[in-house]
């Protein structure tokens, strides 16, 4: 690339604290430019297609349209923008699902500044990136050891959409919110949250909150 040039960068995530944290970081670097934010998955599949960037950074869990189907739709839509994975989640399904979605790399959000660049590095060079636990998860899935076939507790066996509404009911999103946000009817936003009730064995809206803090779903 061309020293007048800078790398366009979608950044799409729900939360912004960490969105902004993340636009500083990238900025602090003379290569990357910030084209455009996105809140939810919608948002993502439409700033993509606008602002046409080099890389999509893009959490999985979002709300209206998830992570994986905005993941499909934004490689439908430009299949040369590069897609790097941003999530808290390692569950073999998630690795497996958004790689098979067309994910370039998949970077965890506990992982460190110098890790994300050499994602993104990697990434725009044309290389697939895994963090290194979830590169750990996809070997042993391969391998078919007793670690990837083994849930090891009731949370790895929710679906990406049970844990999207759990990340909403901890966040305090009332159902009809959520089933906004996520496209859904009101009552399968209730049969999911009494399916998380009883597969988590928690019964009560203020449990499932601590639970989803304790997963990293939310912060405090």
């Amino acid at each position: 690339m061309g020293l007048d040039r800078k790398y366009r960068l979608v950044i799409a995530e729900d939360h912004a604290i960490l969105r902004d944290g993340l636009r500083s970081l990238l900025e602090s670097k003379a290569d990357y430019e910030i084209v455009g934010e996105a809140t939810d998955g919608r948002e993502a599949i439409r700033c993509t297609d606008e602002c046409r960037p080099d890389l999509v950074l893009l959490d999985l869990s979002m709300p209206r349209t998830n992570g994986i189907e905005a993941l499909k739709e934004i490689k439908r839509v430009r299949d040369q923008t590069r897609v790097l994975v941003l999530t808290a989640y390692k569950n073999e399904d998630y690795v497996f699902a958004a790689l098979k979605a067309g994910a370039d790399g998949f970077v965890l959000k506990d992982a460190s500044a110098d890790e994300l660049f050499t994602a993104v590095k990697s990434v725009l060079d044309g290389e697939r990136f895994l963090s290194p636990a979830v590169a750990t998860t996809v070997v042993a899935a391969y391998l078919g050891t007793k670690e990837a076939t083994t849930p090891q507790s009731p949370y790895d066996e929710l679906s990406v959409r049970e844990r999207e509404v759990l990340k909403l009911v901890a966040e305090g999103y009332r159902t009809r919110d959520i089933a906004e946000y996520l496209c859904i009817s009101p009552k399968t936003v209730e049969k999911h949250r009494a399916n998380l009730m009883d597969r988590l064995s928690l019964h009560t809206v203020s449990a499932l909150t601590a639970y989803a803090i304790e997963k990293g779903l939310v912060t405090k």
